[in-house]
């Protein structure tokens, strides 16, 4: 009962933090979590998890920042 209780906290901490954020915050914190994620398991293959981890995740808040520029040159918000 008392973990079912800390993950609903947890989860909705979680999904209240990014609700005053702007389009290009938000696309590039997903990025970066999405590239974190892709690169730790990438480095985990290849024998150093956090290493791919810092990479992906860089890579993916740069590919987050291209993406919103693209869509704002598109007139999209």
């Amino acid at each position: 009962m008392k973990k079912a209780f800390v993950l609903v906290v947890v989860a909705a901490m979680v999904l209240g933090g990014c609700s005053g954020m702007s389009n290009t915050q938000q696309r590039m914190l997903s990025g970066g979590a999405i590239g974190a994620s892709g690169g730790t398991l990438i480095g985990w293959a290849a024998g150093c998890p956090a290493c791919g981890a810092a990479i992906g995740g860089a890579a993916g808040v740069a590919g987050g920042y291209v993406y919103d520029q693209y869509q704002k040159s598109q007139g999209r918000p």
